[in-house]
């Protein structure tokens, strides 16, 4: 639940998390990056925060979706390297600890998910997950949805889940969106110019990105079967994982 306010002269926003989730510890995330690059938070608690509303809070989607995707690209890699962190909140989950989903998908013996996808994703996903060098905290779904704009500020970023991992991690979510536009992410071209762009913004490891990028696209898809969404080949994160794959095997 979301709604608008004051307090004082001040505008804000009150957003409540009605179930214990994802997004339940966002304030402290919030007030871990201190307002670097993201949105700021006035007061929180567990499954509720009171944040700076920002105005006119268009999503970064637009410029995308318009067809500038190399212009909403650079937004967002100017986002993350504006994204200061401090120390992650205690009980923020790490890259390896969410690679426990795809055990959990296994055992409930859901078919959505082609199983030549899943395993290769689990294999990656830990793999990677074990050789990072560098972790931080992330804001762990940094997408066109999640950057808005302030006339004051700039672009910022909203509604973080908070991981702990590599930077690498961090361009998963942008990768597989916007969603309307599977014809454009699914483009090898534009994956590999994304990737490019991203790692000369930010000096990140291009192939470690595409290896990420496949394997949190499976796991965003076992995440969709979790809420109770369906998954067909043609979902957002299914078309790209199968995209990447072509990738890595060529």
């Amino acid at each position: 639940m979301i709604a608008l306010g004051k307090r004082g002269d001040q505008r804000v926003v009150v957003k409540v998390v009605e179930n214990r989730g994802d997004e339940w510890n966002s304030g402290a995330v919030l007030d871990a990056f201190g307002g670097r690059g993201m949105v700021r938070v006035y007061d929180y608690i567990e499954g509720a925060v009171l944040m700076e509303r920002l105005d006119p809070g268009s999503p970064l989607t637009g410029i995308a979706l318009e067809g500038d995707d190399e212009s909403a690209t650079e937004i967002i890699a100017a986002v993350i390297r504006n994204m200061s962190p401090g120390n992650p909140p205690p009980g923020t989950p790490t890259t390896l600890e969410l690679a426990e989903g795809f055990v959990r998908h296994r055992a409930t013996g859901d078919k959505q998910i082609p199983a030549e996808l899943l395993d290769g994703a689990e294999r990656i996903f830990r793999e990677l997950a074990t050789t990072q060098q560098t972790t931080r905290l992330l804001h762990g779904d940094l997408q066109h949805y999640n950057v808005l704009l302030d006339s004051e500020r700039g672009w910022l970023a909203i509604d973080p889940k908070g991981i702990v991992g590599e930077l690498e991690y961090e361009i998963g979510a942008a990768l597989r969106n916007p969603y309307e536009l599977p014809q454009i992410f699914t483009a090898p071209s534009v994956i590999e110019r994304r990737i490019r762009q991203f790692a000369g913004a930010l000096n990140l490891d291009s192939d470690r990105i595409l290896k990420w990028a496949f394997a949190q696209a499976v796991l965003s898809a076992v995440w969709g079967v979790e809420d109770g969404y369906s998954v067909p080949p043609e979902s957002a994160p299914i078309s790209l994982a199968y995209a990447i794959a072509r990738m890595l095997d060529g």
